[in-house]
């Protein structure tokens, strides 16, 4: 120990001392962690009270796989459709770049049309980068097209080194390493995606390999990122969790054991245990300066963390936007709903159609009062979605009328009143339906429907639903 030098912490500006040094564990048979993760039981959330710290990074961002992970999981996009929606991602992101980076498949022509078409928009944020398989191929593929950095996969737990690629550790780690020299040979700068972390051997795998990548960073000059994959979602954000499920505790070890800086440490995180969001604040709180989300979560399986929700957590986090332009939200969703033919979940956060309209009663009453007693924020203004209330028999014409003009967004001389010839028939047939027995509200589709057959009645053109 004595040898070992003492270093200035520059975040807590305390004198460490490392007390550890991680060597590989080359293990004869993978470590599976059957205590935790018995297949034919529900996995096992495991304490040790080993407390981390929080170490919120200087600078937070977004990064995007909507064109790779999320591209996985539904029709491809065409590359008109990437094109826009990478328009809509720098629009979002403001001028400050909260949104950093997209990731672009490179495997199809469609793919590198859309890489090309996107690069000549000439954006800084997002920037565009790759996922490639770790080939000299692909390397010069990224070179040619004009990609400062792309990413390579690592998979990192003995379900993947033992199982799938049947090597050893020892085996493996060598592979990676030559793989990435090749990238840096290239002058490209590495991403290297750790699938499966946290099934992972943090201490005897991750932390030795991530080791050997700041050499190499050191060697080359050339920036190495480190992503932390949460493949199968069993990332856990409690304190005094054990890793390989603690998330602040992969971030830490990460951080403090290899020697990872936080602008270098990026989070992508699944969904599978309802846990993407807030494992995904939690690596921000812990050190990662970056984390990856697609639109909407659409992902492998249960999804990705949803990029929309990250927006919201880092204006929560941070205090203000920093010049993201949040109303991008409601277009990207309306966009997905009436181009791409994706119907996103009527009850999904911030882009559902009903996530801000109150439906019971009670709820109604106050929230026409005072909006603010049953809305998140001003939706309105973030979101371009003005607060609405459900139609039901309390609803009255000034009731429905509203519902009209916030539902179908009518301004100024468009706008319905309460004694319009629509709204007085809508109102006679909402009167009904209760009188017939009803005791539950309208449900949007019912009195679109019901809308849209007064209109043609009136000779009136019909709203869109």
């Amino acid at each position: 120990m004595e040898n070992r030098p003492v270093k200035m912490n520059d975040h807590t500006n305390l004198l460490e001392l490392e007390e550890h040094m991680y060597q590989l564990v080359d293990v004869e048979t993978p470590n599976v962690f059957r205590n935790l993760f018995p297949y034919d039981e529900v996995p096992k959330i495991a304490f040790n009270d080993r407390i981390v710290p929080h170490h919120m990074p200087d600078d937070i961002w977004i990064t995007d796989t909507t064109f790779r992970d999320g591209q996985q999981s539904r029709a491809p996009y065409s590359t008109e459709q990437i094109v826009t929606i990478y328009d809509y991602l720098h629009k979002l992101g403001g001028p400050n770049g909260i949104i950093r980076a997209s990731e672009f498949f490179l495997y199809s022509k469609k793919d590198r049309d859309a890489v090309y078409k996107c690069m000549e928009r000439g954006y800084k944020f997002p920037e565009v980068t790759s996922w490639i398989r770790a080939s000299k191929k692909d390397f010069e593929l990224v070179k040619e097209i004009g990609m400062k950095e792309t990413g390579i996969l690592v998979s990192c737990s003995d379900y993947h080194i033992f199982y799938k690629m049947k090597m050893t550790r020892k085996e493996a780690m060598n592979h990676y390493l030559s793989v990435i020299r090749e990238c840096l040979e290239t002058g490209i700068s590495p991403r290297c995606h750790l699938e499966d972390i946290t099934r992972a051997d943090i201490y005897g795998y991750v932390i030795p390999f991530c080791l050997e990548l700041m050499k190499l960073m050191d060697e080359y000059k050339i920036p190495i990122k480190i992503r932390a994959c949460d493949t199968m979602g069993y990332g856990v954000n409690y304190a005094g969790a054990v890793i390989p499920r603690s998330v602040q505790g992969i971030i830490y070890g990460l951080m403090t054991h290899a020697g990872v800086p936080s602008e270098l440490l990026e989070w992508h995180g699944h969904n599978d245990f309802y846990k993407a969001v807030s494992n995904s604040t939690t690596a921000w709180l812990y050190g990662c300066s970056g984390i990856n989300c697609s639109l909407f979560g659409i992902g492998e399986r249960t999804g990705n963390t949803p990029l929309e929700a990250m927006v919201f957590e880092y204006a929560q986090l941070r205090g203000g936007l920093d010049g993201m332009d949040t109303t991008v939200i409601t277009e990207l969703a309306e966009y997905y709903e009436k181009e791409i033919g994706y119907r996103v979940p009527s009850r999904t956060p911030f882009v559902g159609k009903n996530f801000n309209v109150t439906r019971a009663g009670i709820h109604a009453d106050g929230l026409l009062k005072n909006e603010e007693i049953y809305n998140i924020f001003d939706t309105e203004k973030f979101l371009n979605r003005p607060v609405l209330v459900a139609v039901s028999n309390t609803s009255g014409l000034a009731g429905i009328a509203h519902w009209i003009n916030t539902r179908f967004k009518l301004k100024g001389d468009a706008q319905m009143v309460k004694d319009d010839p629509l709204v007085v028939q809508v109102k006679e047939w909402v009167d009904g339906q209760y009188e017939d027995g009803r005791v539950t509200s309208i449900a949007d589709d019912e009195l679109i429907a019901k809308i849209n057959e007064v209109c043609v009645a009136l000779n009136r053109p019909v709203f869109e639903a």
